[in-house]
């Protein structure tokens, strides 16, 4: 390599994990470990970093089919996720798990939040889907 050329440094992951994105949610995104995130809380922040990257088929792929929605709209023009924090990860038993997290953005120069507690399901498959969350004030 020449003394000019610069490798670019991998993209961060989304999530905030501090990893580059292709050695965190993207393999739970695509590749031969897609969907097979290890546990609830990597779920959690595959679907953050699903949400910020637009890839809804993904997140539809990842979503209960009891309460998941028949499509998704990509997001708006001009938003900005600002960050993701999981407070808590609880594993119930082998099958269900609950993840509170506060995810915030910015749309037309307004600052939002979304704090959730949501909840996670393994299917028969070995799967981790999202199946609802609770909103928190």
């Amino acid at each position: 390599m020449s003394k000019t050329a610069k490798s670019m440094p991998e993209p961060a992951c989304p999530c905030g994990s501090g990893l580059p994105y292709a050695g965190c949610c993207a393999r739970w995104h695509h590749g031969a470990e897609r969907l097979r995130a290890p546990d609830a809380q990597a779920l959690m922040r595959s679907r953050y970093s699903a949400f910020v990257l637009d890839e809804l088929g993904y997140l539809i792929d990842t979503w209960h089919p009891d309460t998941r929605p028949a499509a998704l709209e990509p997001n708006p023009a001009g938003l900005k996720w600002l960050g993701l924090e999981v407070r808590e990860h609880r594993q119930l038993d082998p099958e269900h798990a609950v993840v509170e997290f506060v995810a915030r953005s910015r749309w037309q120069g307004r600052a939002s939040r979304q704090h959730e507690r949501s909840r996670f399901e393994r299917q028969p498959d070995g799967r981790w889907v999202y199946v609802d969350g609770e909103s928190l004030a």
